[in-house]
């Protein structure tokens, strides 16, 4: 074990030598800690020459791979990095670059239409990112003439929106202590070494694919192998001629694994374990993932707002409750009830959390902050209970996020999407049950007129301004929408109402 203490994520590249550090196996590409390090202080280096300042944020709109990892690393020592989903709308992209108040924008040298006229729009300077076939990765005609300033560990390294139940998304800040104590926490949890291969298959533009799967990795001085994209086709050759020993997922990516597996492929004699976060899956079917690939498989839970890893299932010999995310690690958990009160063993209310991964609060926004802390206590607007080995386990959400294969949807922003199409009256957006997503997006929409829209009309308006997984794939068509007394929308009303009419 090669982990160290580390306040920052620049320390995190301590370990500069000649092992592999990542790999990218559409290219055949391996780079080593040395030259991470070298190409990362180097951009960080051409962003201190570009102007970009302790606090400035630096958007980042690159698929997975080499360049996303090396432009994290250098945002955040250099500046900020605000990582975006490299698949939005132009809409989406004008208000995130906006939002995180983006200083320079760094994007793939072609295509990125969306954002590159975003930025335009926004009078954001564009800086191309490339690779060569070496695997060395630069910015195109970047100034330089200034070093970067090392960064101290209460420096904001990262900043990320996260879906609140009401409005637009709210802005997470990360300092760097955050994300170094959630990165060793993770490495510890799963005894991670250098001898370790991770495949990262979540995208970097979230906080598990960066923290859970790349920097715990790195920080062990392990070996990441980072494709563009997850592909069920491609995967075990990928585990086989990498020898991988473990990857986290969502479980709609280990329920795609498993309808391809009917056995154990030879290609997994590598793996040690198998992780999974984001959101739940039943204890049936990790008893069975367990059988058809012969190691242990592990739960957590995690959130945008906790740098990623909260609790976890630990590894053998201690023991895994399937249908529990395990205990907390390198964090305190507690349950509340509404009035902040600590309730017991087995009581269902609140999870609440403390701890040095944990963020100290939203950018800019005092009314979220006031809700969401408790005399120094998160609460996660997450419902659960501690069972007497305290273990957590996830009842349901307070919020009314809803989660779809792991990605985090707020159904205020699709209400409003739903609302601007001149021929709805009023909108509600709710999560179904989905068998491999976990859920699905569905709304219920009343028109001004009985047949002002239909529904296929609906959804190609909502494609055109959301990113495609945000976007709801059926429509009911109502007469009224309840409310409460107060004229609040009876969100799971609706959507008990209009599923149980379906099944």
């Amino acid at each position: 074990m090669r982990l160290k203490s580390v306040e920052t994520l620049l320390d995190v590249l301590q370990f500069a030598d000649s092992h592999t550090a990542i790999v990218v196996p559409e290219l055949g590409i391996r780079v080593t800690y040395d030259s991470l390090r070298q190409q990362v202080l180097a951009m960080a280096n051409a962003l201190a020459s570009a102007g970009i300042r302790r606090g400035d944020a630096v958007a980042i709109a690159l698929p997975n791979g080499l360049p996303a990892i090396v432009s994290f690393l250098a945002a955040s020592i250099a500046g900020t990095a605000a990582p975006l989903n490299p698949a939005y709308p132009y809409e989406e992209f004008h208000f995130f670059l906006g939002d995180t108040n983006a200083r320079i924008l760094l994007c793939p040298p072609v295509g990125a239409e969306f954002v590159r006229t975003a930025a335009k729009d926004r009078k954001i300077p564009v800086l191309s990112v490339e690779m060569s076939e070496k695997g060395e990765v630069r910015l195109i005609d970047a100034p330089t003439g200034v070093t970067a300033s090392e960064p101290t560990a209460d420096d904001i390294a990262l900043v990320l929106h996260t879906s609140g139940s009401t409005g637009r998304p709210k802005r997470v800040p990360l300092r760097h202590f955050n994300l170094a104590v959630s990165s060793a926490n993770i490495a510890n949890t799963y005894e991670l070494t250098g001898e370790d291969v991770s495949l990262c298959i979540m995208p970097l533009f979230h906080i598990h694919g960066l923290i859970g799967s790349t920097m715990a990795t790195l920080l062990s001085g392990g070996t990441v192998v980072v494709p563009t994209k997850f592909n069920a086709l491609s995967f075990w050759r990928t585990v086989r001629e990498n020898r991988v020993t473990w990857y986290s997922g969502v479980p709609t990516m280990h329920q795609l694994l498993m309808a391809r597996s009917r056995h154990k492929p030879e290609e997994a004699a590598t793996l040690r374990f198998l992780r999974s976060c984001s959101a739940p899956l039943s204890p049936e079917l990790i008893r069975k993932i367990e059988d058809v690939f012969g190691v242990p498989f592990v739960e957590a839970y995690g959130m945008t707002e906790a740098a990623h890893q909260m609790t976890s299932n630990p590894l053998p010999p201690r023991h895994r409750k399937p249908g529990s995310v395990g205990v907390g690690i390198g964090l305190r958990i507690s349950i509340m009830d509404a009035e902040g009160n600590h309730l017991g063993t087995n009581q269902r209310g609140e999870i609440a959390i403390q701890g040095a991964n944990v963020f100290r609060g939203y950018e800019n926004n005092p009314e979220a902050n006031a809700r969401a802390f408790v005399n120094g206590w998160f609460r996660t607007g997450d419902q659960g209970f501690l069972d007497s080995d305290c273990y957590l386990h996830l009842t349901g959400r307070i919020k009314d996020i809803i989660i779809r294969g792991g990605e985090n949807i707020a159904p205020h922003e699709v209400d409003e999407v739903l609302l601007r199409h001149p021929a709805v009256a009023a909108a509600v957006t709710f999560g179904c049950v989905h068998p491999t997503l976990g859920e699905e997006v569905a709304a219920a929409v009343v028109l001004h007129e009985r047949h002002g829209a239909t529904e296929a009309e609906l959804i190609k308006h909502c494609r055109e301004l959301l990113a495609e997984y945000k976007c709801p794939k059926k429509i009911y068509l109502v007469d009224s929408i309840p409310t409460t007394a107060t004229g609040k929308i009876r969100r799971r009303a609706v959507a008990t109402a209009l599923t149980d009419d379906q099944q």
